[in-house]
């Protein structure tokens, strides 16, 4: 079964650094990609950063690129996202998906469900 859970987070200062946690169910050729997507009060969502369970491949939005790093543990069957020098502007509710979309990347393969997990907040204090 498809299933994610977001993990990490919680309340940081500008500056600091945190990871989140992106842990997968089932079998790794059920999904093609995992993405982090983020929504702050009052904004759309956005895509964050993705990487493919097919190649390897990792995308980043522009805001990511240079402070962000996702990467993938076969083994532990997770994916994370280390932000470093986190701003106000960081904050937002961070969900991880069964997707790979974003403002300057699009990454779709058709056969595979679409899953999303709770979420799980971020706030950036200045």
């Amino acid at each position: 079964q498809v299933q994610v859970e977001e993990s990490g987070g919680g309340l940081v200062q500008a500056g600091d650094s945190v990871m989140l946690s992106c842990a997968y169910s089932g079998r790794s050729s059920d999904y093609y990609a995992i993405g982090w997507y983020r929504q702050a009060p009052g904004k759309e969502r956005e895509g964050v950063s993705c990487i493919s369970f097919i190649d390897g491949t990792t995308y980043y939005a522009d805001f990511a690129k240079g402070r962000f790093t996702i990467s993938r543990d076969n083994a532990e069957k997770k994916v994370s996202l280390q932000m470093n020098v986190m701003r106000p502007d960081d904050t937002a509710h961070y969900y991880c998906a069964t997707k790979c979309t974003g403002e300057n990347y699009y990454r779709v393969e058709s056969g595979y469900a679409e899953v999303w997990g709770q979420g799980t907040p971020v706030t950036v204090s200045s």
